[in-house]
């Protein structure tokens, strides 16, 4: 507590330098990665409803979102060609 208090009052918070724009809390990188951090835990959360109420084996979970992986991959791939995109760029 000290400490802290010693910061403030000697106006030590004056020399550190402040966080770069690019990993500020609303910026893009930040919000991407908490997608991110968001949908894993949909998976897991996913994967544990399979394996363990419809008790499914996690080898068949893997295959389950495997193939979800690959389903999304091939629609997206279509959508990206039904747009005239081809990723060049």
């Amino acid at each position: 507590k000290a400490a802290f208090i010693n910061f403030i009052s000697d106006e030590e918070w004056k020399s550190i330098e402040p966080v770069s724009s690019w990993f500020g809390p609303s910026s893009f990188l930040m919000s991407s990665m908490s997608a991110l951090f968001k949908l894993s835990m949909w998976i897991r959360h996913g994967h544990g409803y399979l394996t363990e109420n419809l008790g499914m084996p996690v080898w068949g979970s893997y295959a389950v979102f495997g193939l979800a992986t690959l389903f999304l991959g091939m629609v997206l791939g279509l959508v990206s060609e039904a747009l005239g995109t081809d990723g060049d760029c």
